[in-house]
């Protein structure tokens, strides 16, 4: 009896609420319902996904020649090299890495993670099977990297996070007749958060009686959050609100209270809150770049203009107008249901039976010690966590002339 192959997804972490970590077990769901044993391996998984996942290091023990990996690339990271280094196919999932350009300045480290993460993305040219990219943006830079198989697997967003009873705690407080423009994303520099505060100080000389909104965890920006509050209190804006992380149910809150979605990001790959606010029927505009007009696909308002009056201006023009909202409206509604017309299911399922039978390349091999070396880095690793006095134990470097540090 022959063994029917497993398909197994890794990625470096598994988020919650956002949209890797949906589109993941989106996948997981099509591959068990079509009965391949599939299981999640990650470096690190929120704590409410962690009966979802298995440990990356697990992926030995799991290891197959026939069966297939599908690594969701979006940064290097341990678990990448660890599928590299194995005998299964692979197909990559490309989301997308920021050029590290945006972090200048403001996240040393990331600048250092992202830049690594495009170069390693080159090494995978001769892994793969498949390379696919979760829209035609992204598969477009895979082919421009030299990728030779490639496709789309789309994101067809599930919106059970949103369709739940709204908690109104924080957003009830916005319900009082103001014009709301909502931002959802991250706080983080190639959102442009800035460009949307610059914007709103226009708007607001137009109208007094209206806020801005932005709802995203600025974890690990710290430096850029401080820049963005001392924009605010340099334009004097006393009606700008950061809420951080929220739950969904607060998130379907602030989405019935917006009036317009209010997008000036640089550089994204798909961008799932846009859609998020087609499904809640928030009018959207957005800076015409990378992914977003193919993401918008014919919904929503595109600008390509960011100064500030020139925003002002199609900000007013859409809030005063109901007419123009409803056709606003209308046309992103049949944006989602062209995008919810997608068989993300059979779409899935055909590009993991291409990349079960098509002619794999040969594995390009690792090094000798490779194994060695992952071994050796795990008990370091274990050392550093619970035995740290271990490392605050150790003597310090002597200078040049020899006395201690």
């Amino acid at each position: 009896m022959t063994t029917r192959p497993a398909v197994h997804q890794v990625l470096a972490t598994l988020g919650y609420g956002d949209a890797i970590g949906h589109e993941v077990i989106g996948i997981q769901r099509v591959l068990r319902g079509a009965g391949y044993e599939s299981d999640i391996f990650v470096e690190t998984a929120d704590p409410r996904l962690e009966h979802l996942t298995r440990d990356f290091s697990d992926l030995q023990g799991a290891s197959a020649p026939d069966n297939l990996l599908i690594h969701h690339f979006s940064i290097g990271s341990r678990a990448s090299r660890i599928a590299y280094a194995l005998p299964d196919r692979m197909a990559l999932v490309y989301h997308n890495i920021t050029p590290p350009e945006y972090f200048i300045g403001v996240h040393p480290l990331l600048v250092q993670l992202c830049f690594m993460g495009r170069r390693e993305l080159r090494a995978y040219i001769d892994r793969v099977v498949l390379a696919l990219g979760d829209s035609e943006y992204n598969r477009e830079e895979l082919d421009a990297t030299g990728f030779r198989d490639t496709g789309v697997l789309p994101v067809v967003p599930s919106f059970a996070h949103l369709d739940v009873v709204a908690n109104r705690t924080l957003a009830g407080q916005f319900d009082d007749g103001w014009v709301n423009l909502l931002f959802v994303g991250r706080t983080i520099p190639n959102k442009k958060l800035e460009d949307v505060i610059r914007a709103y100080a226009a708007y607001k000389r137009r109208n007094p009686r209206s806020r801005l909104i932005f709802v995203g965890s600025h974890a690990g920006f710290d430096l850029y959050f401080a820049m963005l509050q001392r924009l605010v209190a340099q334009l004097r804006l006393p009606d700008v609100h950061f809420m951080g992380h929220i739950t969904n149910e607060e998130l379907t809150a602030f989405y019935d209270v917006a009036d317009l979605f209010v997008c000036a990001s640089e550089h994204e790959g798909f961008c799932v809150p846009l859609i998020e606010a087609f499904h809640k029927r928030v009018p959207v505009m957005a800076f015409a770049a990378t992914a977003v007009p193919k993401t918008l696909d014919g919904g929503g308002v595109l600008f390509d203009s960011k100064d500030p009056v020139h925003m002002a201006r199609i900000i007013d023009a859409i809030v005063a107008d109901t007419d123009l909202q409803d056709r606003i409206l209308a046309a992103q509604d049949a944006a989602l249901d062209r995008l919810r017309a997608r068989d993300f299911d059979g779409t899935l399922l055909a590009f993991v039976e291409h990349a079960l039978h098509v002619e794999a390349p040969a594995h390009p091999g690792v090094t000798f010690d490779f194994w060695d070396q992952y071994t050796q880095s795990r008990q370091l690793e274990e050392l550093r966590v619970y035995r740290p006095a271990l490392y605050e134990a150790l003597p310090e470097r002597p200078r040049g002339d020899g006395t201690p540090r």
